[in-house]
């Protein structure tokens, strides 16, 4: 005999929410960026700079986001679900202005996101991990 529970769905986590970036060399935390849905894409934007300056701009970015502030900047987006990750998107890295292809996976029950930066194939690239802001 089988038991299953009925009524009662385990929450799938997803990206949407507050994530805390490391820095790649330091391994301190660098900004918070919001991550959320629009148009059935993801996308993220800082909303907050943990040791900048008040008021840090672009200043590698290159067209439209020359100059422009950091905080309030989408750095990532148009990304899609894809099974367990979400592909198809891209990602600015404000220190060198360069936008790179990118994808992103929850780990950890959702409190850890994988972020890959790539130009071309994923080998060719980078991961950061974010981390759920509470």
């Amino acid at each position: 005999m089988t038991m299953c529970a009925i009524g009662i769905r385990a929450e799938v986590p997803s990206p949407p929410g507050f994530w805390q970036t490391l820095s790649d060399t330091t391994g301190k935390p660098e900004a918070i960026v919001e991550i959320f849905e629009s148009g059935g894409k993801f996308h993220g934007r800082i909303v907050r700079l943990l040791d900048d300056e008040p008021g840090s701009v672009c200043t590698q970015c290159t067209g439209v986001r020359k100059g422009q502030p950091l905080v309030g900047m989408v750095v990532l987006t148009g990304l899609i679900s894809d099974g367990d990750e979400y592909t198809g998107g891209e990602i600015l890295d404000p220190d060198d202005g360069r936008t790179y292809r990118a994808k992103i996976k929850l780990m950890d029950g959702g409190d850890t996101l994988k972020v890959r930066g790539f130009l071309g194939l994923s080998i060719f690239g980078r991961t950061q991990i974010w981390l759920r802001s509470k």
